[in-house]
């Protein structure tokens, strides 16, 4: 059965690019700012790009937040790109201006401490073990990035009853970040899957199939 993925339209991000890259990896796409339809689809995808606050802004401005925490509540998939995964986070700090994200996660989104800026092109990642997010991926496998800012520090604490989220890692000159995160029904990539050839592709059938 062909599953549905609600691209959320909150004024943020490449929908085109995002749309068709889903639609090849085999979903059925729809594009909407409607909270019933974003809240009731298979899957939502939350894409971003811009400055923090901007994003929030406009995310709460077509109740994102609120369609995010419920379909989390009900298990129900999400996954962030880019700036999308960033207002996950609990706050973030661009040119001087604080926000407040959507809390998903513990952490601070800031300015990557390299002289160059920003992190544009092709790099690997670190992938935990059993990731479901990069099965089938090879360990030297290239993403395409392109951001300044980033969660330089994973805080999140867990029990013993808790499934620890698998969290992996990227590097630009001496600075780590949070590349992308799995979650149980939450996950978010740093990176651009739909700008990443063959690997993205890949990645969002992933995706696709965990839905």
């Amino acid at each position: 059965m062909t599953k549905t993925v609600a691209l959320l339209d909150y004024g943020s991000g490449n929908l085109r690019s995002a749309q068709r890259a889903l639609e090849r990896a085999g979903a059925e796409v729809i594009v909407t700012s409607d909270p019933d339809i974003a809240t009731n689809a298979d899957g939502l995808l939350v894409p971003g790009v811009g400055a923090f606050d901007a994003c929030m802004k406009g995310l709460n401005a077509v109740y994102g937040h609120r369609i995010i925490g419920q379909r989390l509540a009900g298990g129900r998939p999400v996954m962030g790109i880019c700036v999308g995964m960033q207002i996950l986070f609990e706050e973030g700090e661009e040119h001087g201006i604080k926000a407040a994200g959507c809390g998903e996660w513990p952490g601070k989104v800031e300015k990557l401490q390299t002289k160059i800026l920003p992190h544009m092109g092709w790099n690997t990642v670190e992938v935990p073990t059993g990731s479901d997010m990069f099965a089938g991926l090879s360990a030297d496998e290239r993403f395409y990035f392109v951001h300044s800012y980033g969660v330089r520090k994973w805080t999140l604490e867990t029990d013993d009853l808790t499934t620890p989220p698998k969290v992996t890692w990227s590097q630009h000159e001496d600075d780590r970040f949070v590349a992308a995160v799995e979650n149980g029904a939450l996950w978010a990539t740093q990176f651009h899957p739909e700008k990443s050839g063959d690997a993205g592709a890949q990645l969002l059938r992933n995706w696709i199939s965990y839905i």
